[in-house]
């Protein structure tokens, strides 16, 4: 899984003006391989080449273990990470912290910036943990909004089929725990089981009501959620570890730099689920390239000067 809390009270659409430390040596701003991280990485790029920063571009680096070590021994300086990650950095799974927003973050804060001398900045208000989607036309036509409505609506009786992966239905982390923490129980008859974790297949069979299925698991901020005409049943119970986008850094690098947590802050604080969704989207589905798609966002709410 490749996995953003209010940050500085900074209103969107501020336009900021800051000036650069000099520096003999660009920025290294990496990204992770998947949608999401290389849309947030030229997200990055783009605010610090248009605040005058030298940049050296590393997006796409790898997934996380690769990425994570290159921040580790200094051949990167950022990249996009998630808040729920700090769970297996610091060999804390079962940690109910994780499963909060403002706890996951303060705990993987405190531990990586006195261990590891880097900074978590504050997450941005949106979670990329697995779910669960259905149908929109089904969801408006009983008014379900949450995993709690639709535990109760599968409990009395509601026709569901769920796409999903094996990990999924079988993980006690994953759909056990959500029928345990919301009272209900699909059949095997009520599950379409696909290989592999890919969301895009669960997704599609879901839209197209493949086998009968209406709902599907999926990763929150998944840019297909959208376009397949799906809704997130929100967690209310918090049965998942959160994964908030945001930007880990050196302390170094802060340190030579201080305006940079202003200069992101903003930008992660307007970065919600539906907001993540649709931009996503226009990289999985319309096939913009994720520099743009980054570009774009950043013109339309005034963040670039």
């Amino acid at each position: 899984m490749l996995r953003f809390a209010n940050l500085m009270g900074i209103a969107l659409g501020t336009t900021l003006t800051l000036s650069p430390a000099l520096a003999a040596d660009p920025l290294r701003v990496a990204s992770k391989i998947d949608t999401e991280g290389a849309l947030l990485g030229n997200m990055v790029i783009a605010l610090l080449e248009n605040n005058d920063y030298p940049v050296e571009n590393k997006l796409q680096l790898g997934p996380t273990n690769i990425v994570r070590t290159a921040l580790l021994e200094n051949q990167i300086d950022m990249y996009p990470e998630y808040t729920g990650n700090g769970a297996f950095f610091t060999d804390t799974v079962d940690d109910t912290a994780w499963k909060d927003l403002d706890k996951g973050y303060e705990k993987i804060r405190q531990t990586d910036l006195e261990e590891n001398g880097l900074v978590w900045l504050p997450p941005a208000p949106a979670n990329n943990t697995w779910a669960i989607a259905l149908r929109e036309d089904l969801a408006k036509e009983k008014d379900l909004k949450t995993m709690e409505d639709f535990g109760k609506w599968v409990s009395n009786g509601g026709e569901v089929k769920l796409a999903a992966s094996a990990e999924f239905v079988d993980s006690e982390a994953a759909l056990p725990s959500f029928q345990q923490a919301y009272d209900f129980e699909l059949s095997q008859d009520q599950l379409l089981v696909l290989s592999g974790g890919n969301t895009a297949a669960t997704i599609r069979a879901a839209a197209e009501g493949t086998s009968g299925t209406n709902a599907a698991m999926v990763y929150g901020t998944d840019g297909a959620i959208q376009p397949a005409g799906l809704r997130v049943m929100d967690d209310t119970q918090g049965v998942q570890m959160v994964y908030a986008p945001t930007i880990v850094l050196r302390q170094s690098v802060l340190e030579a730099n201080p305006k940079l947590e202003e200069l992101f802050a903003p930008v992660l604080d307007s970065l919600d689920r539906e907001t993540l969704q649709e931009l996503n989207s226009r990289i999985q589905v319309d096939g913009q390239p994720a520099k743009q798609v980054a570009q774009d966002y950043l013109k339309e709410n005034d963040f670039l000067k």
